[in-house]
This record gives C-alpha cells, sequence and structure tokens, in this order.
C-alpha cells in the first residue's frame, strides 16, 4: 500500500480537526475525498504533507512512517502537495515558480534556494522536468517569462500543478482543483488527471465538485465533521440513493 493512514486525529487549536480517521491509496489510484465545506478533508491533505502535526495516529508512506517528518523531507520521498487556492509566487516568473518546485530534486538543499533560482535552473534535473511540464501545459511555456500574478485563474492552476510535478513526485496531493474555474477548464483538469495517473504518478484528491471528483476516481472517501463516514469504490458511492441525496444534491 502506497499510502495508509491509522486513526488519525488532528487538532486546530482547541477545535479537533480530525477525529480517528483510517484511509489507504494503493500505488496507481486516484481516490477522492468529498464532503462538506469543514469536514477535514483540506486538514488531512496537509497533515500528510507535513504542513501539520497530528496529535494521534499513523502515517506510512511505501512503509516508512511520516508522522514527525518535516515537509521537505516528504517531498524529497515522493510527496508533493497542489495547494487550494494555487499559492503561486504572483512577483515571480512562470519559470521561476516552476523551479522553486524542483528544490526537493536537489536533496533540499538550503544552498540551491541561497543561490537563486538561475542556480537551480542550471540543474539538469530541473531542466527534464520543466520539459516535461511544458509538454503537459504549452501555455505555460509560451508565458514563461510572464510574472504568475498576471496569469488567469485557469493559468494558475496549470501552474500549481506543474510546480507540484516538479519534485518528481510519486503521490501528489490535490486540493480543490477546480475552485473558481470555467467549467471547460475543469473538465480539462479533471482529464488531466487520468493522463498523470497514466504516467505513473497516484493521486489522492479533495475536490468540491463530488460528483465529478468521484467520477474521476477509482475509490472515495465521504468525509463529515473530521470523520469518514462511508467509503468504496467510486462508482458504487455514485449509485447510492443516500449518498447521492446526502452530498451530490439529490438523484441525477
Amino acid at each position: 500500500m502506497m499510502l495508509q493512514i491509522e486513526t488519525l486525529s488532528v487538532h486546530r487549536g482547541a477545535i479537533q480537526a480530525l477525529r480517528g480517521v483510517s484511509l489507504t491509496v494503493a500505488e496507481g489510484e486516484i481516490v477522492s475525498l468529498v464532503g462538506a465545506n469543514g469536514a477535514g478533508k483540506s486538514t488531512l491533505l496537509y497533515t500528510i504533507a507535513g504542513v501539520l502535526a497530528p496529535t494521534a495516529g499513523r502515517i506510512s508512506f511505501q512503509g516508512q512512517e511520516l508522522r514527525h517528518m518535516r515537509a521537505e523531507r516528504l517531498a524529497r520521498l515522493g510527496i508533493s502537495l497542489v495547494p487550494e487556492g494555487r499559492q503561486v509566487f504572483g512577483a515571480l516568473s512562470v519559470l521561476d515558480n516552476l523551479a522553486l518546485g524542483s528544490y526537493a530534486l536537489h536533496a533540499g538543499r538550503w544552498s540551491e534556494l541561497l543561490g537563486g533560482v538561475g542556480r537551480l535552473l542550471k540543474q539538469d534535473a530541473t531542466r527534464r522536468r520543466l520539459d516535461e511540464v511544458f509538454a503537459l501545459f504549452p501555455i505555460l511555456q509560451e508565458r514563461q517569462t510572464q510574472a504568475a500574478g498576471s496569469l488567469s485563474g485557469g493559468e494558475q492552476q496549470m501552474l500549481a500543478i506543474g510546480r507540484g510535478l516538479m519534485s518528481s513526485p510519486r503521490l501528489l496531493l490535490v486540493d480543490e482543483l477546480s475552485m473558481g474555474l470555467a467549467p471547460t477548464l475543469v473538465a480539462q483538469l479533471f482529464g488531466l488527471l487520468g493522463r498523470l495517473r497514466e504516467m505513473g504518478l497516484t493521486i489522492l484528491l479533495v475536490e468540491q465538485d463530488a460528483r465529478a471528483a468521484l467520477k474521476v476516481a477509482d475509490r472515495g472517501y465521504i468525509m463529515e465533521t473530521g470523520r469518514i463516514v462511508a467509503e468504496g469504490p467510486a462508482a458504487d458511492l455514485l449509485r447510492s440513493d443516500r449518498i447521492q441525496r446526502a452530498y451530490l444534491g439529490g438523484i441525477a
């Protein structure tokens, strides 16, 4: 099992955001986490990525315990987070944003960053990953010298995904892929997830559009108030009358 989470709990101040969450993600799967705002989905992703610290439970990645690892070490192991809201560096160019995503390729050496983004761009591994990202997103290659803050929302989402791919991850954590984007672009990005899986990536997806998230996934988990309340093959969840009424806006 690539990712295994057992009875994970997380507190954010006085609030218990996750309550004994357990889930698995097998290599090559797309697994979707769905649920209402505040259910704990994003908290779970950020805890896996090492941004938040759990208060109880266990996280393992390819058999290795992750609970006390720093985020940069997790990136070197092959876990990459595409955060909610894109969070690109608006004043930096598209190229510089992508180059910063390759930090983990260079053993996380601070000297690489202290030497400036140009130093990262001189690395062969960075150049190879850039070629791969530009093949996926030709618009980013066209606009590589442009400030990231001047891109459209959709282009910034492409940049955020591309930056996440620059570290050559095995597991991609994607938080709210479709937020604020036009339906045609959302369809394009969901199609990209399938292509990334074909390229060997494993994907754990948090998505506000529960129906779309389950359609692209192999399996799904439904979260409510910090707990997993349902799980199973995504197709079965989509067919469930109870799930349809409670989480998918009625029978489709």
